[in-house]
């Protein structure tokens, strides 16, 4: 639970520009084209007062175990995707995609990470100006986790 709070925080700003996944970009896409890509979802449900789309088992997105579009019912617009790999990735290949870990003093003009600690002690490597977080495995070297938000929220 107390991962909720945390990804409470980065949903706590307004929608604005964010890293897409598979061509659904958080605070611009819209429930229909969530649906109109990828078909009916395998369960809606309400939470907090925000629709979840998830699609898993026979209707897992390829490449994933499951994934979680978190909508908000007023504006229909995606706020959170919440992707579950199918595949074991690792850090390496995380870094080789998004970044490598920010310097310590002046930040570089390309991405890089941040690495978090959640109030259970779970890693997660925050990448502020991508609005991408990665949860990582408790053995610290796998993802476990990717959540593709906007990025203020990411801050």
């Amino acid at each position: 639970m107390k991962i909720i709070a945390i990804l409470a925080v980065l949903l706590a700003a307004a929608p604005a520009v964010a890293k897409p996944w598979q061509g659904i970009e958080p605070g611009q896409s819209k429930r229909e084209q969530v649906v109109q890509k990828f078909g009916e979802p395998s369960r809606v449900v309400t939470s907090e007062g925000k629709e979840i789309i998830a699609y898993l088992d026979d209707k897992a997105i390829k490449g994933t175990r499951q994934v979680q579009f978190r909508v908000d019912p007023g504006t229909q617009l995606v706020e959170r995707i919440d992707v579950f790999p199918g595949p074991v990735i690792d850090r390496e290949s995380v870094e080789n995609t998004y970044g490598p870990a920010c310097p310590s003093g002046k930040q570089p003009a390309s991405p890089c990470y941040l690495k978090k600690l959640t109030d259970d002690f779970r890693t997660y490597l925050l990448y502020q100006r991508l609005g991408v977080a990665i949860f990582l495995n408790e053995d610290g070297k796998t993802v476990h986790t990717f959540i593709f938000t906007t990025v203020q929220a990411a801050k």
